[in-house]
């Protein structure tokens, strides 16, 4: 879980089958203080969607090496291979991307980091895609065939996205949670400085997909459970309620990320309930207002996050906050200060980051005029790692306090202290948190034998289950005044 399958430097490809494309997602260490499990809940929503856009006269294969079945295949080897770069794998892609050119295939990277570091990325492949790639990929293919292969292929952010849906059939279902990662928004209304989106060249204008066709999409799949991987699926609440009254027919159960602003009105939450929603992963980043207005992160008082906390949880809702260790206004007291708010507001779940400046964000470049950047090896830039001077802590301690906030959420005590209110949640809750939060060496075993589907599913069709008598009783409620409802959560 913490190296990559290695790459044989010996090892003879046979002819390059024409037409013939492989999608990998690299190998990335796995942090030993968060759930390994997390990495295998949904597949990489953009390569499925690159393989949907692949046309009909090449075939097409998808390899994810964090599913621990070894290296990419070379039998038959590829013509073409596209490789999606994040900036924490970035050298394992660059490793696999030239094993495969040193054997004959052309290389393609995309991504984020390649969004961001076009220049570095160029230097490892036969040609980058920068922006969308469900619109670049067929003219890429295209030129590969003909011979005609460009350096750099650029999609223009104002035009009207493709609609190509993801090529789901490619996948293991056994493998994952879920294979139904869907996507309904793109971008986000927020540009916060320590954000991936407010990198210099990346363009990702908010647009919104129909809800009847996010609906259709998820109806023909018919599985259990989904996963919005939008940004923020909240950034618009007009449409969020839309898209709530599609989903709700479908009864089916999901999670998303929000903000905490999508509490500014109870009746959407009740129907995010209504719809389906079973949790949402909300990115309160820090209790300090200071630190938020540094950051350029609009977002309600740190003071009303409990009573916003509260309201998810009177609509069967379970919250995932994630919080972020090492801005300038942070000192010593925020680990616990933070664990312990997590545990009073009894939050199902958390993650934690240590702050990171992605290359090309406002706090990178601050941070470098400041000389503060401690280096530039990018699998460090992976939020558990300090990379920078903090300013009122050493590097060493903004580390360890992070990785005590986990030792401290995922002990016995504090998921008992996390506990839901009504008991006949707690068994479900409990269930989740050990197979999720405590089962790291367990993982390792349902992953490389494909059994995480089988040991998640009874879990998800029971929640369903329960989900489905919950949302009856809360039908049936009175919408009552100020977020009030007479339902328990119980979920």
């Amino acid at each position: 879980m913490r190296e990559p399958p290695p790459l044989d430097p010996g090892a003879r490809a046979g002819p390059v089958r024409e037409r013939d494309a492989l999608l990998i997602t690299p190998f990335y260490a796995k942090d030993p203080f968060a759930s390994f499990g997390k990495h295998v809940l949904t597949p990489s929503l953009a390569l499925t969607t690159i393989a949907g856009a692949t046309p009909e006269r090449w075939s097409v294969r998808y390899w994810d090496e964090n599913l621990l079945k070894g290296p990419p295949p070379s039998d038959p080897f590829p013509e073409v291979v596209g490789i999606s770069v994040h900036l924490t794998f970035a050298r394992r892609a660059y490793e696999l991307a030239r094993w495969y050119r040193e054997r004959g295939a052309k290389v393609v990277l995309g991504g984020l980091h390649v969004s961001a570091c076009p220049e570095e990325a160029a230097a490892h492949a036969d040609a980058v895609a920068i922006g969308d790639g469900t619109r670049v990929w067929p003219r890429i293919l295209r030129d590969a065939e003909r011979g005609t292969l460009r350096a750099v292929y650029r999609d223009d952010p104002r035009r009207a996205p493709t609609g190509v849906l993801p090529r789901r059939e490619a996948l293991d279902r056994r493998a994952f949670l879920t294979t139904v990662s869907v996507i309904a928004t793109e971008g986000c209304t927020n540009r916060c400085d320590f954000c991936y989106l407010s990198t210099r060249g990346v363009k990702v204008p908010f647009r919104v997909r129909d809800p009847e066709e996010v609906a259709a999409e998820l109806r023909a799949e018919a599985q259990p459970y989904a996963v919005f991987v939008d940004n923020n699926l909240g950034a618009n609440p007009h449409y969020l309620r839309r898209l709530c009254r599609a989903l709700q027919p479908l009864e089916m159960i999901w999670s998303a990320a929000v903000t905490v602003e999508v509490t500014d009105d109870p009746s959407l939450v009740r129907e995010m309930a209504l719809a389906g929603c079973t949790g949402v992963f909300v990115g309160f980043e820090s209790l300090s207002s200071i630190n938020l207005r540094a950051a350029r992160k609009d977002t309600p008082a740190p003071q009303d996050y409990a009573r916003r906390v509260r309201l998810f949880h009177d609509f069967g809702i379970q919250v995932n906050g994630s919080f972020v260790f090492g801005f300038d206004f942070d000192r010593e007291g925020v680990f616990e200060e933070t664990a312990q708010w997590v545990e009073d507001q009894r939050l199902e779940c958390a993650t934690f980051h240590v702050l990171t400046p992605y290359p090309g964000t406002p706090l990178f470049r601050r941070l470098e005029l400041e000389g503060r950047l401690l280096h530039r090896d990018w699998s460090l830039y992976d939020t558990a790692h300090a990379v920078f001077q903090p300013r009122h802590m050493s590097p060493e301690r903004l580390e360890a306090g992070r990785d005590w906030c986990y030792r401290r959420l995922f002990s016995h005590a504090s998921i008992w202290r996390r506990r839901p209110a009504e008991w006949g949640a707690v068994m479900p809750y409990l269930a989740m948190s050990y197979l999720y939060k405590r089962s790291n060496g367990l993982w390792r075993w349902l992953i490389r034998h494909d059994a995480t589907a089988a040991a998640w599913r009874p879990l998800v069709n029971a929640t369903r289950r329960r989900h489905l008598r919950f949302r009856r009783r809360l039908a049936e409620s009175p919408e009552g005044g100020g977020g009030a409802t007479s339902v328990p959560a119980g979920v």
